[in-house]
């Protein structure tokens, strides 16, 4: 045996979660991504998507989606840097950046590797990237790649902002790059503040709308147009994994950032180009985010309605105010234990553990999407009520 298969063996945690059978991970689901769907021959109610506006299953999508193949074929053989450019992609950036407010807008094949290759190449060795802690680990692994210096500051404080932009040299190019809604904690960044200290300190910012787009704005325009700062925000990322109903992301920013960004970003030149099905996905969900604005409207009634269910059982959630729902179990075994009682009543919700965040902050992400009623709602409540009681997180 190699050092390397010895190293590897040694590593036994989801072995030892299968063996209490617990395991959470991989459940293959055999029916369409909507607000019930089936698991095991059994149907589940699904609140574990970021599919925010219900669109997954959305005939409009895909047929577009197939005629897209129809006209292209199933791929593109290529980078976007050389062969695989479809006038579908150009026509889809163009719309993407008025959408958002910006001069262009370039899509990569998918949210990941937007971070990955916008944060990696757009400073240099001394320069500062500035990551909020709890930024996506797709920004983590950007940073990573990069020879600039790094720095974090506390999740949310403007205070801790503000000291790290201090200690920066300052005629060194400053990136500050935050979730503009939190993938785990569904809490908001202060981007008017964060806009006001780049302002101070002559920094850029960057602002990763995956959880964003589809969900603020009377369309969906995303966080930076309900703060109004579209303006002032740099880069603006944009997912179509979530509420796009599809695979892919972009980036949105001026003429001249888009172009460094065409002939520097490796995981735009050195990887294939969106799939034709994927991108006329994506347009198709674009076309309903703006004819359809009553989605959104609902997916905010059904999030209100939840958290305020939540607060009334006692629930600790954190500062979420977002489809996007922390249900804190601060115990590992538990919140594995839970998610599987949960799944065992026919609730589907995805649990969250260190590493993925720090082990005293351990819990169940319940999200929302425009399809749940308050039906689905009320069923939830009532089964991780019993749940938590059972497992002693509430009285």
């Amino acid at each position: 045996m190699s050092l390397l298969q010895e190293k590897l063996r040694k590593y036994d945690e989801p072995q030892k979660m299968m063996q209490l059978g617990i395991y959470p991970y991989f459940r293959a689901i055999s029916s369409e991504q909507d607000c019930e769907v089936i698991i095991n021959g059994k149907k589940v109610l699904m609140f574990g998507s970021n599919s925010y506006l219900g669109l997954t299953n959305h005939p409009k999508i895909k047929e577009a989606a197939i005629e897209a193949v129809r006209k292209y074929g199933t791929g593109c053989a290529g980078s976007r840097f050389l062969n695989g450019s479809l006038d579908i992609h150009e026509k889809l950036e163009h719309r993407l950046a008025e959408f958002v407010g910006k001069d262009e807008a370039i899509i990569f094949s998918t949210g990941f590797q937007v971070n990955l290759g916008v944060v990696s190449c757009l400073t240099g060795r001394e320069d500062y990237i500035i990551l909020d802690e709890a930024d996506h680990a797709s920004i983590i692994e950007g940073r990573r790649l990069s020879f600039s210096n790094t720095l974090k500051f506390k999740h949310n404080d403007m205070i801790s902002l503000e000291s790290v932009l201090q200690k920066c040299t300052p005629d060194k190019i400053k990136l500050i790059v935050v979730d503009g809604v939190f993938s785990m904690e569904g809490d908001v960044a202060p981007l008017r503040q964060i806009v006001a200290l780049a302002k101070k300190y002559k920094a850029s910012v960057m602002v990763d709308e995956a959880h964003g787009i589809g969900v603020f704005g009377e369309h969906g325009q995303g966080v930076c147009h309900a703060q109004g700062v579209t303006k002032d925000i740099d880069l603006i990322m944009g997912t179509f994994s979530k509420s796009f109903a599809s695979l892919g992301g972009f980036i949105a920013t001026d003429k001249d950032t888009a172009n460094w960004l065409r002939h520097h970003a490796r995981s735009y030149i050195f990887s294939a180009s969106a799939t034709p099905a994927a991108i006329g996905a994506a347009n198709a969900a674009l076309d309903i985010m703006l004819s359809e604005p009553e989605r959104i409207k609902h997916l905010w009634e059904v999030t209100n309605y939840a958290l305020e269910g939540f607060r009334q059982m006692g629930c600790e959630i954190g500062n979420t105010s977002t489809p996007i729902i922390p249900l804190y179990i601060r115990d590992n075994e538990k919140t594995f234990a839970i998610t599987h009682d949960l799944m065992e009543n026919g609730i589907f919700v995805n649990p969250v553990v260190s590493p993925a965040v720090a082990p005293q902050d351990t819990l169940i992400r319940f999200s929302l999407m425009a399809t749940h009623t308050k039906e689905h709602v009320d069923r939830a409540l009532t089964e991780i009520e019993k749940s938590f009681k059972k497992f002693g997180i509430l009285k």
